[in-house]
């Protein structure tokens, strides 16, 4: 098997090549509504009343973009008779899956017999398309699902919309040999997701030991013994104190939006918001603040209300109403154990059962002040830290290396969904 890359010709389409919808294509691919190339199914409108049988029921949150699907994350089965008496029919093994309501366009291929909910829609390939070439070509047309969605509140695709899809088609043998070369990509992504697990399943392992002190590290606590307390047992050089006296917060500042400006200037500074950590292109500044709201980025940061517990560093700016700015005594507790402790499990629970089930939780000052914190000597915190500070790095090491990798996919997509590189066999 060879590769030959299509040279840029100055706009003008190469000879071999030609024009269609979706772009310059080989001349001897074909473009093909996708309706026009797979069987489809269409899921029943009414739910199960009786989860009970052998047959997975499916829906969008069960799906990994790209991947296989066999099986419901919530463990929801139904029969064949539920599935007949709510006008569902049974998905065979081969289909391929994709998301038609809310977040359009998440493709997966089916392992075994299934029944998928209102939210997606089933392709069954005919002959003349291999399904994992399917699934791939799905995944680059989502700018055309975009554009053919009926935008309402909630945006969704219907069964004409999804058979409408156009899809390259080369020659069978080539369609495989990409669907191939594109398989191997994604099964090195699945190695680097795997092994990211497996590291962020250690790093919680190595908190609950190391911040509750059942494992203790060398050149610490030797000749030490334990002693019961409020939380378990802890060692007995270590201390058990409300937050109240290692910390202070303050609250934010709530700044209506004509009040915010799109361009920094000279006094201005970023407005730090929920929205604004999440994306640049939600970033805006104010130039009237008090200097109480105003963090570096050796400040702590703990959103307050909302999605409450999100420990945030390393931002500077002006803080949103939502969020504490947490300032502590680094006589007392190390700025890094600080935050380890903040993300423990332990006390994120305690987070969410003190800012309440409301509709828009909300963590007061006194309730914050009140949770506990186990404090080991300075020096241990540090050592605590920089042993999870590792792990860390290591983490963030293989994300890189996987976001990388994906984006290498994506660029193969553009070259062998357009037939710009080929794979042909000699």
């Amino acid at each position: 098997m060879s590769s030959k890359r299509l040279a840029s010709n100055n706009n003008q389409v190469p000879e071999g090549y030609k024009k269609t919808e979706i772009g310059v294509i080989p001349e001897d691919w074909d473009v093909r509504a996708i309706g026009d190339i797979c069987d489809f199914i269409v899921p029943g409108r009414n739910k199960p009343k009786f989860f009970k049988g052998d047959i997975p029921w499916i829906t969008t949150p069960d799906l990994e973009d790209g991947r296989s699907v066999s099986e419901s994350k919530i463990g929801l089965f139904i029969s064949r008779d539920e599935a007949k008496n709510v006008g569902s029919k049974i998905v065979p093994a081969g289909a391929v899956l994709m998301s038609c309501v809310g977040e359009l366009g998440i493709v997966a291929f089916v392992e075994r017999e299934i029944v998928i909910n209102q939210q997606l829609h089933a392709f069954i390939p005919t002959p003349v398309v291999d399904p994992f070439f399917l699934l791939n070509a799905l995944q680059a047309q989502k700018n055309f699902m975009l554009g053919i969605a009926t935008l309402t509140a909630v945006p969704y695709l219907n069964k004409d919309n999804c058979n409408s899809i156009p899809i390259p088609l080369p020659p069978l043998p080539e369609q495989k040999a990409i669907a191939q070369t594109l398989s191997d990509v994604d099964a090195l992504i699945a190695a680097l997701d795997k092994l990211i697990a497996k590291k962020r399943h250690i790093k919680t392992a190595t908190m609950q030991q190391l911040l509750t002190g059942k494992t203790r590290l060398p050149g610490f606590g030797e000749g030490k013994g334990y002693k019961k307390g409020e939380v378990g047992v802890i060692p007995e050089d270590w201390a058990l104190i409300p937050l109240k006296l290692v910390c202070k917060v303050n609250q934010g500042l709530q700044i209506a939006i004509d009040k915010r400006l799109k361009n920094q200037n000279g006094k201005a500074k970023r407005y730090i918001t929920i929205q604004s950590l999440n994306s640049d292109a939600n970033l805006e500044y104010i130039d009237n603040y008090a200097s109480s709201v105003v963090c570096n980025e050796e400040d702590i940061l703990m959103t307050r209300t909302g999605n409450t517990g999100i420990v945030i560093t390393g931002v500077s700016g002006v803080f949103h109403n939502n969020f504490f700015k947490v300032k502590f005594d680094k006589s007392k507790i190390d700025k890094n154990y600080f935050v380890f402790c903040l993300k423990s499990n332990s006390i994120q629970k305690e987070i969410m059962e003190k800012a309440g089930t409301s509709t828009i939780p909300d963590l007061n000052h006194n309730d914050f002040y009140s949770i506990r914190v186990i404090l080991p000597p300075l020096l241990e915190q540090k050592a605590i830290a920089q042993v999870l500070s590792d792990i860390d790095t290591e983490i963030t090491a293989l994300e890189k290396r996987r976001a990388k990798t994906q984006a290498i996919k994506q660029g193969i997509m553009q070259e062998l969904l357009t037939g710009r590189t080929r794979i042909i066999d000699n």
